[in-house]
C-alpha cells in the first residue's frame, strides 16, 4: 500500500527514496523508462508521491541532473586529492571526469545529453550544476597560469578548453563502450582509454604553454 506522509520528516524520508529509485530506474532500464508510475513503483508508493515532493516529472527529472553534478563533483575532489603541481591537478580533474561517466554512463548521458527531448534544465540550473565542477578545472588552470605553464590571459577560456577535450575524448570512449570492440582501434580497452585521455589533454596543455 502506498505510504502516506504528513510530516516535513516523512516527506523528506520520501523524496530521498523517489529519487534513490529513480536514479536505480535510469540505470537499470534507461532513461526513456523514466515514467512516474516506475518510479513509484520502485519506491514503494504513489505517482501523488511524485507530485507531492517534486512537482511532477519535470521536478524529479532536475533533482536527478542536481545530483548527478554532485556525484561528479565528488569523483573530480576525490582524483585531486593530495594532487598541488598544476599540471597535475588538470589531469587529475579529467581522470575524475572519467571514471564518473564510465561507471554511471546513464545518468553522464542524462546531463550532458538529450536523451529524453523534453527534458531541458533551466539556464539557471545549468549555471549552478556546471559551476560546481567546472570551478575545480578553472582554479587548476589559473595556478598552472600563474605558474607559466601555461599562456592565457582568461584561465577560465583555457579551462572550457581543456574541458571540451575531456569530454570529447570520454564521450567518444563511451560511444565505443557500447559497440563490439573494434581490434587495432585506439578504444579498445580502458587501459587505452586512458591513455588516450592522457595523451589528448597532454597534447593541449603543450600547445597553451
Amino acid at each position: 500500500m502506498p505510504r502516506d506522509v504528513s510530516i516535513p520528516k516523512e516527506l523528506g524520508a520520501l523524496r530521498h527514496d523517489l529519487l534513490d529509485a529513480a536514479i536505480r530506474v535510469l540505470r537499470e532500464q534507461g532513461a526513456l523508462h523514466l515514467t512516474l508510475r516506475r518510479v513509484a513503483d520502485a519506491a514503494g508508493t504513489s505517482t501523488m508521491g511524485i507530485y507531492t515532493c517534486f512537482g511532477g516529472r519535470a521536478g524529479l527529472l532536475e533533482a536527478i541532473y542536481q545530483y548527478g553534478f554532485g556525484i561528479l563533483h565528488e569523483s573530480m575532489t576525490r582524483s585531486l586529492n593530495g594532487h598541488t603541481e598544476p599540471r597535475a591537478r588538470i589531469m587529475a580533474v579529467a581522470y575524475g571526469y572519467r571514471r564518473f561517466a564510465l561507471s554511471d554512463p546513464a545518468l553522464y548521458a542524462l546531463m550532458f545529453e538529450r536523451p529524453l527531448p523534453d527534458f531541458d534544465p533551466s539556464p539557471e540550473q545549468r549555471h549552478d550544476a556546471l559551476g560546481l565542477t567546472f570551478t575545480l578545472l578553472t582554479e587548476a588552470t589559473s595556478a598552472a597560469a600563474e605558474a607559466g605553464l601555461i599562456r592565457s590571459i582568461d584561465p577560465v577560456r583555457a579551462a572550457y578548453l581543456v574541458w571540451t577535450t575531456i569530454h570529447g575524448i570520454v564521450s567518444i570512449e563511451l560511444t565505443c563502450s557500447l559497440r563490439s570492440p573494434l581490434p587495432g582501434w585506439f578504444l579498445n580497452s580502458r587501459e587505452e582509454g586512458e591513455r588516450v585521455l592522457t595523451d589528448g589533454v597532454t597534447a593541449l596543455l603543450t600547445g597553451l604553454a
